[in-house]
């Protein structure tokens, strides 16, 4: 029980830890993501609205500061298909595309300083409707060629209008004087960027949940040791009541027996002939339980013909069944073998159907089952029942808990199905009850 309270409490907490690591690692991310995104877009938006350039004069210092010797953004000459060509000698300035007004420019917030126009690549595309390449502009960008264009233009025809991503590269595409406009972004330092800040993220999880798990293994002993103690003083006191009791209990049978060979038969006497037979029952069952949550497991494990013993014992329990009003209906495999111990799967059949035949509505059929699984075998019981919630029914394994007050007034301790899940885990294997439309089942897994 020791070893299995420290290994939950070792997953319970790096659970914890790994779900709170990976969600903080979430969020880190997606923020740097949508953050990295917004300056692209926002970056995306300002050559757009200024005809397809970044707009130096944004950048340049206030007139009358000291920066004269400010850099001088580099002269356009046209090469290429410039989408706003530099004019001829003595042609009219108010022919060329004109950039809104430097104090709307001016009044944009974003990712921008004096080096954006230089260190910002991209190049622009014009087409028509029905995807003709009508002019480019690949004037500030040198990884793009005349013959890569169409390629691009491809991802955009096929998006749409809106925000993209093709390769490393964050595009635009809008309508614009019956022409479509599409702007690509190189944002290949941005996503390396991303996928830095996350693989370092996950290393540093890693890192972090293996620290963690260290620190947990080499503390969880000192966590649990009030559990610990409380669990071994509650094994002694058991161990210690059960001996303290098994004499008395002994006497009082002896003497009954004496009475009844003096007297002859009384009902006084066989009612406390019986109290006496389910006090001795009770004190066996607490030591079986204590005995099962032993660090070292009582179990002996060696191959026995499981068809065998499980129908043995089953069919034991056919006149028991038949006397208190249920038909018992087995359906065994034959021919399994198991390696376990025999005494306990014995004594797993029996408490599944005692069970079954103390709780079972009156009147109603008992099925029980042996059939084999993919690791082992697994062991069914079903019966119909009442007042059991199908929220509490795994309840029905905590040790001395009862369904409700009826259960009270039988026979039962309430530690029967607890001593069942220790002889199933005791196999590493499991057990669970299920209750629908008024039946209850039990399923054991033997692995």
């Amino acid at each position: 029980m020791i070893k299995r309270l420290r290994n939950r409490f070792i997953r319970i907490a790096m659970l914890s830890v790994t779900a709170v690591m990976l969600l903080l690692t979430i969020i880190l991310n997606v923020a740097n993501y949508v953050s990295t995104d917004s300056d692209l877009k926002q970056t995306l938006t300002l050559i757009y609205e200024n005809a397809g350039t970044i707009p130096h004069s944004r950048f340049l210092p206030p007139s009358g500061s000291d920066s004269a010797d400010a850099p001088t953004p580099p002269e356009n000459d046209g090469s290429n298909g410039d989408i706003a060509p530099a004019p001829p000698d003595g042609a009219d300035d108010s022919q060329t595309p004109q950039a809104p007004p430097d104090d709307k420019i001016a009044r944009r917030e974003g990712p921008f300083t004096a080096e954006t126009p230089f260190s910002t690549r991209f190049f622009v595309l014009r087409y028509t409707s029905d995807g003709t390449l009508t002019q480019e502009n690949l004037d500030n960008i040198a990884s793009v060629t005349a013959d890569d264009t169409q390629e691009y233009l491809s991802a955009v025809l096929a998006h749409g209008e809106g925000y993209g991503y093709c390769g490393s590269y964050r595009y635009f595409v809008a309508q614009e004087d019956g022409e479509n406009i599409a702007i690509f972004l190189d944002c290949y330092h941005e996503l390396r960027a991303m996928r830095v800040v996350l693989v370092w993220s996950l290393l540093a999880d890693a890192a972090c949940i293996l620290l963690v798990f260290l620190l947990v293994v080499l503390l969880s002993r000192r966590a649990i040791d009030p559990v610990v103690r409380s669990a071994q003083q509650q094994k002694q006191f058991i161990t210690d009541a059960s001996h303290e009791l098994k004499t008395p209990i002994t006497v009082i049978a002896t003497s009954l027996k004496v009475l009844e060979m003096e007297t002859g038969k009384q009902k006084w006497i066989d009612k406390a002939m019986a109290q006496t037979e389910k006090l001795t029952s009770l004190v066996n069952s607490l030591v079986t339980l204590s005995r099962m949550d032993e660090e070292d497991s009582p179990l002996k494990m060696e191959d026995f013909p499981v068809s065998d013993a499980v129908r043995e014992t089953a069919e034991s329990f056919t006149d028991f069944a038949a006397s208190k009003g249920h038909e018992l209906h087995l359906s065994i495999t034959d021919g399994l073998t198991y390696r376990g111990d025999e005494y306990a799967v014995r004594q797993l059949v029996s408490i599944l159907l005692d069970n079954a035949v103390k709780y079972a509505l009156p009147d109603s059929p008992i099925e029980f089952s042996l059939e084999k699984a993919k690791r082992g075998v697994v062991l069914r019981s079903s019966n119909a029942c009442e007042d059991v919630a199908p929220e509490n029914a795994q309840k029905l394994f905590d040790r001395f808990y009862r369904a409700d007050q009826s259960r009270s007034s039988g026979s039962g301790f309430g530690i029967g199905l607890s001593i069942a899940r220790s002889i199933v885990e005791g196999h590493h294997g499991s057990i669970r009850a299920i209750v629908d439309d008024g039946k209850i089942t039990f399923t054991a897994e033997l692995k």
